[in-house]
């Protein structure tokens, strides 16, 4: 665009003015062209936008919408009303700490571990969740510490499932720490040293017995980073892992 006043015709005939300014001419020429590029580049964007209208949009994982529909669902099942948010060491709240400490990434919090495994779902989660209250809250998110990023289509599809997972993994955290909690009580060191269901946890983590704490979680996280649902892995040697891991480490 535009033209170098340098080459303008010259000669006595010529009655044409020639600027004086020929360095500001030219850089508005440079600068007519720039703005040239960017306008094309902005119309090719805007046109693609137009081919693809989802082409600059992130999905969203979870809305508000949903979320209180799941707790109103959850809220209309059998053994609903046997569920309670409990404490750290109790109830929903109790059984979320505990699918937290035996997840594939224990240091990170339940929003960190699912954006790893779908970008943007803990965010969007922590976000539909901020509406929710007591049990509700802790039904969903432990829906979602329990079966990670099909957490979703159990809610839609199967709520009641969802309530039974969810009480009986309430039940047999009780029932465990009870028993834990019997075996300190009346067996003695020799006996515990026997004890075979202690020998099997050794065993499916992979260790010899004795084997230090450190050696216990060090083997825990390379397993279930293995056999984690949600990884492609075997749900039922997972959760033989878990509890061989709990076991052990209390």
């Amino acid at each position: 665009m535009g033209f170098d006043p340098r080459q303008w015709p010259a000669g006595p005939r010529s009655s044409r003015p020639i600027t004086g300014n020929v360095d500001a001419l030219l850089e508005e020429n440079a600068a007519l062209k720039r703005e040239v590029l960017r306008l094309r580049r902005l119309l090719d964007r805007y046109e693609g936008l137009e081919r693809d209208p989802r082409a600059n949009t992130r999905t969203v994982w979870v809305t508000p919408e949903q979320a209180q529909q799941w707790a109103r669902q959850l809220t209309q099942q059998p053994g609903w009303s046997s569920l309670r948010a409990g404490d750290a060491a109790h109830g929903l709240q109790g059984l979320l700490d505990q699918l937290n400490r035996a997840s594939f990434l224990p240091q990170l919090s339940l929003e960190e571990r699912l954006d790893r495994l779908a970008p943007g779902l803990g965010h969007d989660l922590q976000v539909a969740l901020s509406a929710l209250r007591g049990k509700q809250l802790l039904a969903v998110m432990a829906a979602f510490a329990l079966y990670g990023v099909s957490a979703r289509e159990w809610l839609d599809d199967d709520p009641r499932r969802v309530v039974a997972d969810l009480r009986q993994r309430c039940t047999s955290e009780r029932r465990t720490r009870s028993d834990r909690r019997s075996t300190d009580r009346d067996t003695s060191g020799a006996e515990a040293w026997n004890d075979p269901s202690r020998a099997e946890a050794y065993r499916q983590l992979g260790l010899t017995w004795g084997a230090t704490r450190e050696a216990i979680k060090q083997a825990h996280r390379r397993l279930v980073k293995q056999h984690h649902p949600d990884m492609g892995g075997d749900a039922a040697v997972f959760r033989r892992v878990n509890a061989a891991y709990q076991l052990l480490i209390a």
